[in-house]
């Protein structure tokens, strides 16, 4: 028994006191174990949704310019600004009935930045409308984040169009976001974390396979 304990207490140190970089890593391990395997279900249980943690890896939500170019105009300089952003996207939102005083409304009215982490709800036809941000199945593995745009019925079943705030229009096809079903829908934005995700980008950039890109 006292070999036990005396283990344990090694174990202990090892875990909380020692700064060596196998004690880092060892504490790293855990941490992700523990939130991808215990933090994670459980949050997925409170929200009602299966991803309740999601990672921003692209621009299309973002209210400057990337690259030069917001909602497809080019730019050699672009003061960022709710207002500079309405002069030069506004027409699309007000073309499909949303007016500026609406979008100021909505959630994350200015948006938000590749490299945020935002926390998910449950996302249904009772709690879901014009300007919420949905979390739903692309044409690739990586869920799209934007903005909901219109929301109908037909048969009974409510679908959604979306748009990225940052980009020009909605994406057409048969998988885009002109025509959202509900099962393709993971569940709506209600919590932005700035830059937390950019653990995950980093990773994941680091280990793609050479001449391998991740869709944006």
């Amino acid at each position: 028994m006292s070999k036990l304990i005396q283990y344990w207490k090694k174990l202990w140190k090892f875990f909380w006191k020692d700064d060596s970089i196998w004690s880092w890593l060892v504490n790293i391990i855990i941490a992700f174990l523990v939130i991808r395997y215990v933090v994670y279900p459980v949050l997925g249980i409170v929200l009602g949704t299966g991803f309740p943690i999601v990672a921003v890896v692209s621009e299309s939500m973002e209210h400057g310019t990337h690259n030069d170019v917001l909602c497809g105009q080019q730019f050699d300089t672009f003061h960022e600004s709710f207002n500079a952003y309405w002069t030069v996207c506004g027409d699309w939102y007000e073309q499909n009935g949303i007016s500026k005083a609406d979008f100021l409304q909505f959630p994350f009215n200015n948006g938000f930045d590749k490299g945020d982490v935002i926390i998910l709800w449950r996302a249904n036809r009772d709690n879901t409308e014009v300007g919420d941000v949905l979390v739903f199945q692309g044409t690739k593995p990586q869920p799209i984040i934007h903005r909901v745009v219109r929301v109908w019925e037909e048969d009974g079943e409510q679908f959604y169009q979306t748009k990225g705030d940052h980009n020009s229009g909605s994406i057409q096809g048969g998988f885009g976001e002109t025509k959202i079903a509900q099962e393709r829908v993971f569940g709506q934005g209600i919590l932005r974390v700035p830059y937390l995700g950019w653990m995950k980008i980093l990773f994941v950039d680091a280990v793609k396979p050479l001449g391998i890109t991740i869709e944006r």
